[in-house]
């Protein structure tokens, strides 16, 4: 099999040290513009902990940790990062779940869930019972 090509290459001078360089040029500037971002920031100013379970991240699960934006406006990106807090994906997720749902004029839960208020009045009879003593 000694005509076999089907290994790996190996660069061949100028040309390819050029389109090596190119790639990571490239690569520094997406990761500086996605440091700009406001998630890059909030890691920053935050700790890596999801504000409402308290769950605790690590470089290994940080990819689950999201930013929230308070108001739930995504373009009011203050630096001093108030309007943002770290959840978890999962705490993310229900808090945009209740926004929807008062958007709609539900409150916080969906109609099926809501309790009905309560009827009973314990201390109907009280007055007759006291009478009686």
């Amino acid at each position: 099999m000694a005509g076999n090509n089907s290994g790996p290459r190996k660069p061949s001078g100028q040309r390819d040290s050029k389109v090596l360089d190119g790639i990571v040029a490239q690569a520094h500037k997406q990761r500086d513009t996605r440091m700009a971002g406001y998630r890059e920031q909030s890691l920053k100013l935050h700790p890596w902990v999801c504000g409402r379970c308290g769950r605790n991240f690590t470089r290994e699960n940080l990819h689950e940790l999201t930013v929230h934006h308070k108001d739930h406006n995504h373009d009011n990106n203050p630096s001093d990062g108030s309007n943002w807090e770290n959840l978890c994906l999962y705490c993310h997720d229900n808090e945009h779940q209740r926004f929807a749902y008062l958007v709609r004029g539900e409150g916080f839960m969906p109609e099926a869930e809501k309790k009905k208020p309560a009827t009973h009045n314990p201390f109907a009879g009280l007055k007759d019972i006291l009478k009686n003593k």
